[in-house]
């Protein structure tokens, strides 16, 4: 009995750790991330809901962008046929902005959970996103002019300027590899912001009148009216959305130059490496005079100087749980698959290989993937295979099939791949880009190099996929 009573006291210690150790975890995540994971869990019955009636990612995104030309119906009617001093058309409008907004998370959570998610999908909802802003931002700006307040439709102008650029910003810096998603006034931000500012003005009218005005003490001309609460967040957002688009575009450019920067000190690190052998290639000609150590030696500083950028980019290590890396040109930010092991010291049935990447660019700092780089680029799928392996590949190329598994010359788990039509532990993946997109890359060549299971030795292959 006592120790039954030991080993359930033992327990109850180690499942507490666990809930502490996840807590932590939590309260690392910067708070817009644990928010988003807190609507997650409200709406995701809701989407399960919306995937059992047959509706697609592409589907959601077209409801959304319907709900917003309604808003911008609401505006214009409200210009129209409203008086200056009516603002419950703002309101209306506010109420329907939010829940238009809501779609916006549904799509991707379709995709996520129904597991329909596509690299055009991805395309699709950021297009009509854009469409549905540009049209909401019309209804605002008409509403405005309509009743005569030209400068909050000028604001209200520049804040959708803004609003683009922000977008734009992010979507050009991730075709150039850079990830770009800093800044106060991403999508969800502005949808809030305006449709809460929205109800409120048109909530507020409905006690205190839609042409209430507050004064300050001694002064004949009031500061503030009622539908400022609706145009004072729009100037907020004119100046917040251009801001963060600056910020974007400035640390895209000191990423690029980080990066070209190890580039040079690549070149340059090779270039002396070159000349040192060259050096050292003419004391041994001039010690021995030995012809053959004379027509070695272009030989030798051409290989040195023309080495391939792979052989130059750093190697990642002191992982005990790593199975490879992948890599690509212009870029030494690097992509490491690890073992993800469950409480038993065994591969994660659900996700056995956690992907992550190492920006070299930013100090060598470890970060997770975001939501596009794992749904339609760098995320390995796994499909269980029994006696503890599994079948692996990028979701980005299903052709080249790996397999997860227990060696059994070291009891420890690798991954597998043919090479030169050998079987062969996987060390890494190297991807030749030359131009294309974030989305299309033109891809020279895949090189995958790993260790000949039969003879040990290092054994490379390099294809067109």
């Amino acid at each position: 009995m006592l120790q039954h009573g030991v080993c359930v006291q033992g327990l109850s210690l180690i499942f507490s750790y666990f809930d502490l150790e996840k807590k932590l975890l939590m309260e690392r995540l910067p708070l817009r991330t644990r928010l988003q994971k807190g609507i997650y869990v409200v709406i995701d019955p809701f989407v399960k809901l919306l995937i059992k009636m047959g509706l697609t990612p592409n589907m959601v995104t077209v409801i959304g962008f319907i709900l917003n030309v309604g808003v911008t119906v609401i505006f214009i009617v409200g210009a129209e046929e409203g008086n200056r001093g009516d603002l419950s058309y703002v309101g209306w409008a506010g109420a329907l902005i939010l829940f238009a907004g809501l779609f916006d998370m549904l799509d991707g959570q379709v995709a996520r959970l129904g597991n329909m998610g596509s690299a055009f999908g991805a395309l699709f909802d950021s297009v009509i996103d854009r469409y549905s802003e540009l049209v909401m931002f019309f209804g605002i700006c008409y509403y405005l002019v309509g009743h005569h307040y030209f400068l909050s439709s000028i604001f209200a102008f520049i804040a959708m300027i803004g609003s683009m650029m922000v977008s734009y910003t992010r979507a050009r810096a991730e075709g150039l590899g850079i990830e770009c998603k800093d800044g106060l006034m991403q999508r969800p931000e502005r949808v809030i912001l305006i449709g809460v500012s929205a109800i409120c003005c048109g909530v507020t009218s409905h006690y205190l009148g839609g042409d209430h005005k507050w004064y300050i003490n001694g002064m004949s001309k009031h500061i503030l009216e009622t539908i400022s609460i609706f145009t004072l967040p729009i100037v907020l957002m004119a100046v917040l959305t251009n801001v963060t688009a600056i910020k974007r575009l400035m640390g895209a450019k000191k990423t690029l130059e980080e990066r070209n920067t190890g580039s040079s000190g690549n070149t340059s690190k090779t270039l002396l490496i070159g000349f040192g052998l060259l050096i050292l290639t003419g004391f041994a000609f001039t010690y021995k005079s030995s012809p053959v150590v004379k027509t070695k030696a272009l030989p030798l500083l051409i290989a040195a100087v023309s080495a391939d950028p792979q052989d130059t980019f750093p190697v990642p290590g002191g992982n005990p749980n790593q199975l490879f890396y992948l890599q690509r040109t212009s870029n030494t930010n690097t992509i490491v698959c690890e073992l993800n092991l469950d409480k038993k010291g065994q591969p994660d049935p659900e996700a056995p290989v956690h992907v992550f990447w190492i920006r070299y660019s930013e100090g060598g700092m470890r970060k997770e993937l975001n939501y596009i780089q794992r749904v339609f680029a760098y995320g390995i799928k796994s499909l269980p295979q029994g006696n503890g392996s599994y079948k692996l590949h990028f979701v980005s190329y299903k052709k080249q099939m790996l397999t997860l598994m227990q060696s059994p010359k070291d009891n420890k788990y690798h991954v597998f791949a043919t090479i030169n039509q050998k079987q062969a532990l996987l060390n890494r993946i190297f991807l030749k880009v030359d131009g294309g997109s974030f989305w299309s890359p033109n891809i020279v060549y895949m090189e995958m190099k790993g260790t000949d299971v039969t003879t040990g030795k290092e054994i490379v292959e390099r294809f067109k996929p």
